[in-house]
């Protein structure tokens, strides 16, 4: 086993995203290559963990027990294929609520690392946008990635303002995936 964890961002990076929320399985559409990158991931010994945020339960417009469904979907998805999520943490606060679970800040990432025993530099936070790249940084990941495949080009431009980058960018999470088997990070 690898002492490599991977952080992923659920939506825009393992699935479609949508301005209308993720509300049920029904709406839960896997990125092409994803569930085959998180099947790399786990075959290289590489612990994946999920960090999502989920506003829409705090709005009233998703129930826990279809978030628990969704996410359950989405290990038997995983798992069919011989591949492992070994947690996932979701914020379901409202981006005003002032909690330190919502990406940008850290606390999901942090609250994984204790659980799980993780050495943070040791770490590649994989997203598509600015909160997850910044959450990624915040926390002491030692690698963070940004993909193509949700807002990257709002979250480049967010980034550079904030006078941040990403270590990598790629075009989707099999594109990351293959960025760190490469470089010999698992």
């Amino acid at each position: 086993m690898s002492d490599l964890t991977v952080f992923l961002d659920r939506d825009g990076v393992i699935n479609a995203d949508s301005p209308d929320y993720i509300k049920s399985r029904a709406e839960f559409h896997p990125l092409p290559g994803s569930i085959e990158g998180i099947v790399r991931l786990t075959r290289a010994g590489v612990r994946v963990i999920v960090i999502t945020n989920q506003s829409a339960i705090n709005r009233g417009m998703v129930p826990l027990a279809e978030l628990d469904a969704i996410h359950q979907e989405l290990r038997t998805v995983v798992s069919a294929q011989g591949g492992q999520i070994t947690d996932i943490f979701f914020c379901p606060h409202h981006p005003d609520d002032g909690c330190d679970c919502r990406k940008p800040k850290p606390g999901l990432i942090l609250a994984a690392s204790k659980r799980h025993g993780i050495v943070l530099a040791d770490s590649v936070m994989i997203g598509d946008s600015a909160k997850d790249i910044l959450a990624g940084q915040a926390a002491g990941c030692g690698r963070t990635v940004l993909v193509q495949t949700g807002h990257a080009d709002r979250a480049l431009r967010s980034l550079a303002k904030a006078g941040r980058r990403p270590d990598h960018v790629a075009a989707d999470l099999a594109a990351a995936v293959d960025w760190i088997l490469d470089q010999g990070y698992a």
